[in-house]
């Protein structure tokens, strides 16, 4: 175990584990919301996640962006490039939401039916989306589904600068928007749900739909809310991921999404701060697993801290449910 570079440089992993971890928890807060109101594991969000990388690539692609644009034209192409992936990210959201859990639930089916469909509409967004890529010539990158994709690159928006250094840490501009954009998002969504009109309709259903329904708060639209509101925060992070490594792939959302949902338990699932806990939490302790052991062990290490810490911690870090969440 390589000890001498985990504590040797430990300030520059944590700041390369929080700037990852920052990603996986904007796409855990779908999981949070949609399992804090209906008590479901939406697995399909890990496709939101890759419909919005995809949308960036096709509008940078179709604006022309070069890379290392002038620094005015950068800004523009990332307000473009969120607000074409929030949108991308937020309607297909929805459109899983009306297409395939709107008619079970009218239909009261059991929850491993849910679960079932979220999974076989995964793979469908995976190969549908697979039709847009080449097939990788002799099959030379593995393929979680059917056959082995290309993964296509993205152009630099904004040059990898070191911004300044505390003892030998350096934080670079990516690093920064990456992690501040998060937190951002995260505050926002935090105070939409605990300080705005609809927020308390949201918890209220999550708390209990039948007393919220009588006290006329619409239930279809609470659920088109939070489906809709982790999409948008699907597509942020898929801004930020094309910002931050610069590539898609149609399978790119199956082991984030696993990753994200992980995070999502780890903070405790239903909890909004627990899922932006819960994710840089993963994002720090894969850097430094990767750092002590090999990147070829990052996966593993990811899995093997949640069940260590479910162990100790059933309900997560913060285990506290959206219904009862109190700013």
């Amino acid at each position: 175990m390589n000890f001498d570079e985990l504590f040797g440089h430990l300030g520059q992993h944590t700041v390369d584990g929080l700037s990852k971890g920052a990603i996986y928890a904007l796409i855990a807060l779908g999981y949070t919301l949609v399992y804090g109101v209906l008590r479901l594991i939406n697995f399909a969000h890990s496709e939101v996640f890759m419909v919005g990388t995809f949308a960036v690539l096709g509008v940078w692609t179709a604006l022309g962006v070069e890379n290392n644009p002038p620094i005015g034209q950068a800004v523009l192409f990332l307000v473009i490039g969120l607000v074409v992936a929030a949108l991308a990210s937020g309607g297909t959201a929805l459109a899983i939401e009306r297409i395939a859990y709107r008619p079970l639930r009218r239909k009261n089916a059991p929850p491993l039916i849910f679960l079932i469909t979220a999974i076989g509409l995964s793979l469908v967004l995976v190969e549908v989306f697979g039709l847009l890529l080449p097939d990788v010539a002799g099959g030379a990158l593995p393929s979680m589904f059917g056959r082995a994709r290309q993964i296509v690159g993205m152009p630099t928006i904004l040059k990898q600068e070191t911004l300044f250094e505390i003892g030998g840490t350096q934080i670079t501009n990516i690093q920064l928007i990456v992690f501040v954009c998060a937190v951002v998002m995260m505050a926002l969504l935090d105070w939409f749900i605990n300080r705005t009109r609809y927020g308390r309709g949201v918890r209220a259903v999550a708390q209990n739909p039948e007393t919220a329904a009588l006290m006329g708060v619409n239930q279809e639209r609470v659920i088109m809310l939070i489906f809709v509101l982790g999409g948008i925060m699907a597509g942020a992070a898929a801004l930020l991921w094309s910002m931050r490594f610069g590539f898609t792939q149609n399978s790119i959302g199956f082991v984030l999404g696993l990753k994200a949902f992980t995070a999502a338990v780890l903070g405790g699932i239903g909890n909004l701060r627990g899922a932006l806990v819960g994710g840089l939490f993963l994002g720090i302790v894969e850097v430094y697993g990767a750092t002590l052991l090999s990147s070829q062990w990052e996966d593993v290490i990811a899995f093997v801290v949640l069940v260590v810490v479910l162990m100790f911690r059933p309900t997560g870090l913060l285990g506290e449910s959206l219904g009862r969440a109190r700013a």
